[in-house]
């Protein structure tokens, strides 16, 4: 992992001289696919393609979770919310991504990698045959899953193309009986009519490369 640290900043400059300065590159992507803040907001765009509008809202540190408190981070922006930005956000996420990496490695603390929470959680491999009490939570927790209790969950988090929300009701069985998840793909994917008008064609591969969507999660 210190390796890859120590290699990866390098080979992101190198990806900035040859991508982001390039010429050609910076003339098929500034001033294609604009959008301002108030338009992501109305659209419901999050993640770098909010932050290249130049509004640096991240979820990690207006909800922190998982330590990123802890951690220090800046959060990249833009200026003109157009391809080229959010190509240029992507770019210093990953150096951002980098800095937070190594700061976990410096700090992080000796002790389980692994949490162990009956209700979330198998036991230890080595207690699963220690005694009868631990077999039958291994069995229980793998077979049919912990028993929730009734109730609603609402769960957030930054992901890589913006935020992915988790929303769960249990009746109190062992499964939701109610799961619903937004993800940035449906959400992003739905702008190309805004963001196409007046384009040319070719401006599309342009447009589709920097709005941030997978397929499989439209579908989903």
């Amino acid at each position: 992992m210190r390796e890859f640290l120590d290699f990866m900043p390098k080979r992101l400059d190198e990806y900035d001289k040859m991508v982001m300065k390039n010429p050609i590159f910076r003339g098929r992507t500034k001033g294609v696919g604009v959008y301002n803040t108030a338009e992501a907001v109305d659209w419901g765009v999050t993640g770098p393609g909010l932050r290249a509008t130049g509004l640096a809202w991240d979820y990690r540190k207006v909800a922190p979770y998982s330590g990123y408190d802890q951690i220090d981070f800046e959060i990249p922006t833009g200026t003109n919310g157009d391809c080229y930005d959010r190509a240029a956000v992507h770019m210093e996420e990953i150096r951002q991504s980098l800095r937070i990496i190594r700061f976990c490695l410096d700090n992080m603390p000796e002790g389980p990698y692994k949490a162990e929470h009956p209700l979330a959680m198998p036991p230890p491999k080595p207690r699963t045959m220690h005694d009868i009490e631990t077999l039958i939570h291994h069995f229980v927790g793998v077979s049919w899953g912990p028993v929730m209790p009734a109730g609603e969950v609402r769960s957030c988090i930054e992901a890589t193309k913006g935020l992915n929300q988790y929303y769960l009701t249990s009746d109190g069985g062992t499964s939701s009986y109610r799961t619903r998840i937004r993800t940035p793909s449906f959400i992003h994917l739905q702008q190309i009519p805004l963001l196409a008008k007046g384009a040319m064609i070719a401006d599309l591969i342009a447009i589709l490369g920097s709005i941030d969507f997978v397929m499989a999660d439209v579908d989903r």
